[in-house]
Order: structure tokens, then C-alpha cells, then sequence
């Protein structure tokens, strides 16, 4: 894919932010990225990109013509507009994409059914709806002052560093048993091409939900990575007894199946992992001893 010379601002730096620049032509993007402190700007810096303070001091460049923001929402709302909405509005005029990073947490609870982008946005943890308050408050920015903002709404993300092989092997994976739970999935990678697909075919405010074609229940991943790495299943565990983090028991107060129909048909994406199977397949060769 080919891109002209751009600037992209990333609000926050993490997993699938990193992934994302680390796919881009640097030769034709510039890209600079936020932390709030000294050591994540110097590593930020040491991946070869511009580190930012992710604080008030900060000065949008007025050469920024893509926005990538993935930091949470707080209590207190989303952190990126609390700081910098007033400089957003001043350079909308500059910016030709914003993509914001939400999750499939808005849809909420729906018993294991399909949910679109369509769908009713009933959020079921305070988490989903803090990420839905941010979503409205990007798109008032797009509706009144014409920033181009896209939403991306993630489902579980797994890829290198960060998959269900590691916790089988390291012992931590857990076979949690909860019937009718459902959950969808993306590998970072697809994001980042999902991302590189909107930047080619921008159509601010529009949502995407980022999946792939193989929402499942979550121990028939960790049965299958065991498997893989030819390792004894870990114990099933019923949901109600088992020791998981308030995070980890956010997750398993949604149930649902997530459709990718719209980053194929309007962005023309063609996931490089359509299931956990192949993600975890390729993942495994990456595996150190």
C-alpha cells in the first residue's frame, strides 16, 4: 500500500498502537507517539520514533495529519480530549484521519447472539460504558467541527507476547467453565491492517468492529493451544469458583458473537488470521525455549 507523506500522532503507545508503526513506511510517514513519563518517551524513542509528554505542556504539531488514539477512558472521561480537545478543533481542518480504539464491550451482554455495528449500544460493565462515553464524545467532534474520526471497536486481542500458547506453557492458563460464553477475537496484526485499510478509504464517522470469523467459547482456545504444544489440558474450573482478576471477570460478563461483515465489504479486508487456529499456528514458530 502506498501512502504520501504524512504525520501520525499516537495518544498512548501500547500493543496495538506499536504494531501498527511498526508496518508503516517510514521513509513516507513521520510518526510521533505520547507517554506520560520520561522512560516510556525514551523507549519510544529507541523504536525509532518521536516521544511526546502525554500531558499538558503538549502542542499538537500543526504537520499532524493522522490521529491514532488508543489510551483508555478514566472515570473522569477520555484523557486525550480532557487535554487537547480545544487544539482538535483549532487543526480539524489539517487532519485527514482520526481512528479511535474502543471495544466490543459497547454492545453489552447478548447471550451468545450476533451483534453488528448496528446493534443497540447497551454496555453491561462500567468499563463499556466509560468506552461508549468516549465513543459520543469523538463523534461530537467529528459532527460539530468536522474532525474525520473513525471508531474501531476491538474484540480480545492476542499476537506475539501476548497469546493463550504462553499461559499454557508458563502454567497460568485456566479452562474457566462458563456455560454459553462466547467470546470473539483479533490478532494484533489484523488490526493494524484494518487501521491501514481505513487510512486508504476513509469515511469518517463510521464504526467498525474488529473480529475475526471465529467467536467461540474460551476454553476451546486454551484446548487447542495445550494441543498445539503438546501439553496436559489445564483443569476446568467453573466460573463461579474460579480466582480471576476484576479485568478477567469483566470479560465473562459478555457473551456474544461479533460480525466482521463491515471491514470486508466497505474496507475490502482480508484477515491474515480468520481464527484463533491459524493465529496460534503461526505464533507457536515465534515461541522461544
Amino acid at each position: 500500500m502506498e501512502f504520501t507523506l504524512s504525520h501520525l500522532l499516537c495518544f498512548g503507545f501500547g500493543f496495538s498502537a506499536r504494531t501498527f508503526a511498526a508496518r508503516l513506511d517510514k521513509r513516507v510517514w513521520r510518526i510521533s507517539a505520547t507517554s506520560r513519563d520520561a522512560e516510556g518517551i525514551s523507549e519510544i524513542k529507541a523504536q525509532g520514533f518521536h516521544g511526546l509528554p502525554f500531558d499538558s505542556t503538549l502542542q499538537i504539531a500543526p504537520d499532524v495529519t493522522h490521529l491514532l488514539i488508543s489510551a483508555p477512558p478514566g472515570e473522569q472521561g477520555d484523557p486525550v480530549l480532557q487535554l487537547f480537545q480545544a487544539q482538535l478543533q483549532m487543526l480539524s481542518k489539517n487532519l485527514k484521519w482520526v481512528g479511535y480504539l474502543s471495544t466490543t464491550g459497547v454492545y453489552g451482554d447478548r447471550g451468545g447472539d450476533w451483534v453488528d455495528e448496528e446493534s443497540p449500544l447497551e454496555p453491561t460493565t462500567a468499563r463499556g460504558q466509560r468506552r461508549l462515553e468516549a465513543e459520543r464524545s469523538w463523534l461530537r467532534l467529528h459532527s460539530d467541527f468536522g474532525v474525520p474520526v473513525h471508531l474501531f471497536r476491538l474484540a480480545g486481542i492476542y499476537g506475539p507476547g501476548r497469546n493463550t500458547l504462553l499461559n499454557v506453557r508458563d502454567g497460568s492458563a485456566k479452562r474457566v467453565i462458563k456455560p454459553g460464553q462466547i467470546f470473539s477475537r483479533i490478532h494484533v496484526e489484523d488490526i493494524a491492517g484494518v487501521l491501514a485499510a481505513s487510512i486508504a478509504k476513509p469515511n469518517p464517522g463510521r464504526a467498525y468492529s474488529v473480529c475475526d470469523d471465529g467467536p467461540c467459547p474460551p476454553q476451546e482456545v486454551v484446548e487447542f493451544a495445550a494441543d498445539l504444544l503438546g501439553l496436559p489440558l489445564p483443569p476446568e474450573i467453573p466460573f463461579e469458583v474460579a480466582e480471576l482478576s476484576p479485568m478477567a471477570k469483566s470479560f465473562y460478563a459478555d457473551s456474544k458473537r461479533v460480525s466482521n461483515r463491515r471491514i470486508k465489504t466497505e474496507l475490502g479486508y482480508k484477515l491474515i488470521y480468520p481464527n484463533y487456529r491459524e493465529g496460534l499456528r503461526a505464533l507457536k514458530s515465534t515461541l522461544t525455549a
